[in-house]
């Protein structure tokens, strides 16, 4: 189908074979695209009592290892953060440590690495976890990692040119229409246009510059994005556009993304029906929609990247508009050798840490450590809920990966 023939009505048919393909490639990539098997798993009965309940926190809801990398903040100042807050409430922080478990056994399993490396890497998690709760920055270490070490260095280089060339294809100021962006209604490019009027307009220029300086932004250019998984049917836009005066004008490109309501499971009482609009910053409640519920959880979780969304409405929808930066990448960890895996989730696992522990009270965070480090039968052990956690995510996953596979095969997914 040529991408001029790609209409709104279209769409998600197009995006849906899209999805299939793509998790059908590896068992990862399947954890990764398939969140609500995640989900329905921390629900069952089955693991009811099983997860320790930690103190009430913003967490990330789909803690997987692609969700974490390097991000820069408005001043240019990087930092491995977390990277995707689509599915972030107040929750139990023992879930986001189980999720990114599972992400690790299954980036084990992709490189070949035996069961023995997976039991010493959820042992490191905790150790690495406990780091970051403290506030110590383990995450200085990613420079003894190979593939870490080679992800920061880029991210350090990367100018506007990398992003254009890397998102775009080009550095003129226009959206190529091509495989990953299509054609956009004009009543879609109106409603893009007016984000940048009035209140949400003063957000996306706090966003780009940091503060509230009366910043001149121009639209010049927009198209219906082809990203990801997990957006399959929600409206996605890339928008290019200008800031600065004509003499010193520079560019940005925005991601726009529809929010939706999250599937991952939140602390009593803030569930869709009993949630309360909360003072913007409360760490107390969720906000009432979606998109502020997004951006909140970013600043709470990963302040550089919070600081540079905002949220607004298209088409009566909630979307999150953020400015995408050179220096936001995410690791592909592909062929890990032992060290590098099990140094890998020590390091992952105390930017996690930090993300929930600036948030706790000192005798919280102290009691939650206790609770973690306390569940170990032996002092070289994985906790046993963790550990038999991942066993049962694993299983359920690898099965459910290879009836895909067929389906796939088949034709039957659709």
């Amino acid at each position: 189908m040529s991408i001029s023939h790609v209409i709104p009505a279209k769409r998600k048919a197009v995006l849906l074979q899209r999805q299939q393909l793509k998790m059908a490639e590896s068992a990862h990539a399947y954890v990764r695209g398939n969140t609500v098997q995640f989900y329905e798993w921390l629900r069952s009965d089955a693991v009811k009592g099983m997860l320790p309940v930690g103190p009430p926190v913003w967490i990330c809801g789909d803690c997987h290892i692609g969700n974490l990398g390097p991000v820069a903040d408005v001043d240019g100042k990087i930092e491995i953060q977390i990277r995707d807050l689509d599915q972030t409430v107040i929750g139990n922080p023992s879930h986001d440590l189980v999720r990114l478990a599972l992400s690790l056994a299954m980036a084990a399993r992709g490189s070949d690495l035996p069961g023995v490396t997976t039991a010493l890497m959820l042992e490191e998690m905790i150790a690495g976890y406990c780091d970051g709760l403290k506030g110590h920055a383990s995450a200085a270490k990613a420079t003894s990692i190979d593939p870490i070490q080679r992800v920061m260095k880029q991210a350090v280089r990367r100018t506007w040119k990398h992003l254009a060339e890397e998102r775009i294809e080009d550095v003129s100021p226009k959206i190529p229409l091509r495989k990953r962006f299509w054609p956009m209604t004009p009543e879609e490019r109106d409603e893009v246009q007016q984000l940048f009027h009035g209140d949400t307009g003063r957000q996306i220029a706090r966003c780009i510059s940091g503060d509230d300086s009366a910043l001149k932004i121009r639209l010049l250019d927009a198209a219906y994005w082809v990203k990801g998984c997990s957006s399959l049917g929600r409206l996605r836009y890339a928008v290019l556009v200008s800031v600065g005066k004509r003499s010193a004008r520079q560019y940005r490109l925005l991601d726009v993304k529809e929010a939706t309501h999250a599937a991952a499971p939140c602390v009593e009482g803030m569930d869709a029906k009993s949630r309360l609009a909360a003072e913007e910053g409360s760490a107390g409640q969720m906000p009432g929609n979606d998109a502020d519920r997004v951006v909140a959880g970013a600043q709470h979780l990963s302040p550089y990247l919070g600081m540079r969304m905002a949220s607004g409405i298209i088409h009566g929808r909630r979307v999150v508009i953020r400015e995408l930066r050179p220096a936001d990448l995410k690791f592909e960890l592909t062929g890990l050798t032992k060290v590098e895996a099990v140094a890998t989730a020590r390091m992952m696992a105390s930017v996690v840490g930090r993300a929930h522990g600036r948030q706790m009270q000192k005798t919280d965070r102290v009691r939650w450590m206790k609770q973690l480090q306390g569940s170990n039968a032996r002092k070289l052990d994985a906790p046993r809920w963790l550990w038999n956690g991942v066993v049962d995510l694993v299983a359920l996953h690898e099965a459910a990966y290879l009836e895909h596979c067929r389906r796939f095969a088949l034709g039957q997914n659709n």
